[in-house]
């Protein structure tokens, strides 16, 4: 596979170190660029992360010397790069203009952030669902007036627990569905001690994460008509999520009806039998196996499941009936690996498995 040189942007928050991690041993994707805001441009990236180093693993050699790029600087940065990875903490607006300003100067931007998922031309991707929104990239371009650049960005955290769980079930119609979402505290890019009001705590309100957990699953669900993707018309989707004292990995408690309602043996049989584009192409950070269904009644848990497959794959369990919808069962996903940054490099892989990155 070809080689890329890659930028992260954003690189000093978690996220961003996040993906440092991960590029640091890729078979075909190489950092050459880290840019973050101005207080830290200047400074190497080990002088301007400091004692916020927040992965477990060490930092890498290969870049703690590497100095740190200012992220406005667009033209200075998007020089020494094939795409960039976009993890920056800002207002929407200005994520929205940095991105576009990414894109505007010929450099493909792979996004964590929230700001372009419901730009009608930006597809939102999760590779085993719905790869086939990467071909409204062409009408995208057309807007911005580019040849390379675009923007692709990767769904919220919360909904890489249970919507791999309910895609391989739509043939069967669902009608509705009920999510409640446990959120590890480093989806709020905090740790346990810098984050001590969630010790012995439970906190029942994350900003805007109860609306993204019920649109955004119809926009992976929706289809591209002309220049633009148009969200699915249904099912109907009502969340609620909480904050909870677990440092990685989302559960969600989900509820679920169906027009033609299955048995539980069809049920796991499809989760048994799910594979999408990831899998198919065989790029380097997909799960051999996406979903996977433990038995025992108390699992999966973040502690013992989360790391699952390199933390790309999503765990489920407790499947059963119920009195008010057709089942209920509980879902796992690692929320920085596959739900941030691995989810982001996944969706690259994919990008340049299809020749978008050239």
């Amino acid at each position: 596979m070809k080689q890329y040189k890659v930028g992260v942007v954003g690189a000093t928050g978690m996220v961003g170190q996040r993906f440092v991690t991960l590029l640091a041993q890729h078979p075909w994707f190489h950092i050459t660029a880290l840019a973050a805001s101005a207080r830290s441009a200047g400074k190497t990236y080990e002088q301007a992360v400091g004692s916020r180093w927040a992965m477990q693993t060490p930092m890498p050699d290969s870049v703690k010397d590497m100095v740190v790029m200012d992220a406005s600087d667009v033209q200075a940065v998007a020089a020494k790069v094939d795409f960039v990875f976009c993890a920056v903490n800002m207002k929407k607006d200005e994520i929205k203009a940095l991105e576009e300003a990414y894109a505007k100067a010929e450099c493909p931007v792979v996004s964590n952030n929230s700001a372009h998922r419901f730009t009608p031309d930006v597809p939102m991707v999760v590779p085993e669902i719905n790869a086939e929104h990467i071909e409204i990239i062409p009408a995208q371009r057309k807007r911005l007036g580019t040849k390379r650049g675009f923007i692709a960005v990767k769904s919220n955290c919360s909904l890489q627990s249970y919507v791999p769980a309910l895609h391989p079930l739509r043939g069967y119609g669902i009608t509705k569905c009920l999510v409640c979402t446990y959120q590890a505290i480093s989806g709020a890019g905090k740790t346990f001690e810098t984050f001590p009001d969630i010790l012995d705590n439970v906190i029942p309100y994350i900003g805007g994460e109860e609306e993204k957990s019920e649109q955004e699953p119809l926009k992976l669900w929706g289809h591209i008509e002309g220049d633009r993707i148009v969200s699915a018309d249904g099912p109907s989707f009502t969340a609620q999520c909480l904050r909870v004292p677990v440092s990685d990995g989302h559960v969600g408690a989900v509820f679920v009806s169906f027009e033609h309602k299955p048995s539980k043996e069809e049920i796991l049989s499809a989760w048994a039998g799910f594979h999408g584009a990831a899998q198919d192409l065989n790029l380097p950070s997909a799960p051999k196996q996406f979903l996977h269904y433990f038995e025992q009644n108390d699992r999966p848990q973040p502690k013992l499941d989360r790391m699952l497959e390199n933390g790309m794959a999503v765990s489920i369990g407790r499947l059963r009936e119920d009195t008010q919808y057709d089942y209920k069962f509980v879902c796992l996903s690692h929320n920085t690996l596959r739900g941030a940054a691995g989810g982001a490099v996944l969706l690259a892989e994919l990008l340049a498995a299809k020749g978008y990155l050239d």
